[in-house]
């Protein structure tokens, strides 16, 4: 088939392209388990990925709708479309971004060497979910049609955007890793780093799951989870209907109580959570704790259909390793109840390792304009991914899996 026969152009909301249409490239079979993964270059045809929700033209909206990603706060969309024939057959979610806030793969570095040479690196396009680290497809191609031929027509039309907007860069985060090779044949730059994620081997019960760890981290697990409860603490897993604007109001005062002690201002506002409970609550599960009749600390999570994504904590009181109860444990153990293969717990935390989560490589892809920034990063780059090797290997082995029960694979 002819590349020709692909047009590309980029809206400037999410609003402009029809729930169906974006459905259809993101999350072709919502109820569907199965690897939410693009198919290796050179299949010819996407597999059909199973469910993620971050991905979905639900979780766009309410970001867009809510105010939270615009262009007063720095994430103007730019979703680029590659229609086939006159039909949507592919998508990039992307926004042109005056700053580097909000992304968790840092650049800060890039740009302060880039406007200390007298070069102007916002703005840039960043291609990604507003706000959230975790891994997903970010060429979300329609199933049934050729991957490589969409593909390769969006990778140029990031490039071509980079022109048209003037930015230094494009930045595609928290990509598969078959995504990241095929953009790496259009001079996109291959960047990797490390999150921890929890994974099932097949577990029957959280108890089952602590079977397989060394007799020190699965006492150390016991005594956290019954020290978190100690002063009177219930534990309540809320999903679907179950979460009521009450419940989103304590939420979102535990949210804005630690983002504001952590980053200064949170990113995204009460509308936005009011927003997912009107159009994804099923897809939403909120631990929360409760101490003397009030809600005193909760964790938001996403539910895919083989992921349990775990996102934001927050706490108006602070108890011992309440934290981990609410943000780990909990997770896992809804994890194995539902059958769900992996736990992602968000950016950083080697603490979570001790708590059975393992290392896993994170990848990305940074298409840089400037020619110089781009062997300069290039080189940069090299020695990163080494280093983040390195660092995975010696955190896996570190890991508290009896050796005798393998541990996860």
């Amino acid at each position: 088939m002819d590349s020709s026969e692909i047009t590309l152009e980029a809206v400037s909301s999410v609003s402009q392209i029809a729930a169906a249409d974006w459905d259809a490239c993101a999350n072709p079979t919502p109820d569907q388990p199965g690897p939410d993964a693009l198919a290796p270059t050179g299949c010819g045809s996407n597999t059909i990925p199973g469910y993620n929700p971050f991905i979905s033209h639900a979780f766009f909206s309410a970001a867009e709708a809510s105010g939270s990603a615009s262009a007063r706060t720095g994430w103007g969309p730019r979703h680029l479309l590659a229609r086939l024939d006159g039909s949507i057959a592919g998508i990039v979610p992307c926004y042109l971004k005056s700053h580097s806030q909000g992304e968790y793969v840092f650049d800060h570095g890039w740009a302060e060497a880039y406007e200390r040479a007298g070069g102007r690196y916002y703005p840039k396009l960043q291609a990604s979910v507003p706000f959230t680290p975790a891994t997903g497809r970010r060429l979300l191609i329609r199933d049934g049609v050729d991957i490589d031929l969409v593909g390769g027509a969006l990778a140029r039309g990031l490039i071509a955007l980079c022109d048209a907007t003037e930015a230094s860069s494009v930045h595609v985060t928290f990509a598969h890793q078959a995504e990241q090779k095929l953009l790496a044949n259009h001079e996109f730059l291959e960047r990797t780093d490390q999150q921890f994620h929890w994974h099932n081997e097949g577990y029957g019960s959280f108890e089952n799951f602590l079977g397989s760890l060394n007799s020190r981290h699965r006492k150390a697990i016991k005594r956290e989870r019954r020290e978190a409860l100690a002063a009177g603490i219930t534990i309540h897993r809320l999903t679907g209907d179950e979460i009521t604007e009450d419940a989103w109001d304590a939420f979102f005062e535990f949210y804005m109580e630690t983002g504001s002690r952590k980053w200064g201002r949170p990113y995204l506002n009460r509308k936005f959570f009011s927003l997912i409970g009107e159009t994804m609550s099923k897809n939403v599960l909120l631990v929360m704790a409760k101490r003397n009749g009030r809600w005193i600390a909760g964790a938001i999570n996403f539910i895919g259909s083989d992921t349990l994504f775990g996102r934001n904590w927050g706490a108006v009181e602070h108890h011992p390793f309440l934290h981990f109860e609410v943000c780990y444990y909990q997770a896992i153990d809804f994890a194995i109840q539902r059958g769900l293969k992996t736990v992602e717990a968000g950016a950083q935390g080697e603490h979570k390792i001790a708590r059975g989560y393992v290392p896993q490589t994170t990848y990305s892809a940074h298409y840089i304009a400037d020619r110089g920034l781009h062997r300069a990063i290039a080189d940069y780059l090299k020695r990163e991914r080494a280093y983040v090797a390195e660092a995975g290997r010696e955190l896996t082995e570190a890991g508290p899996f009896r050796k005798t029960a393998g541990g996860p694979s």
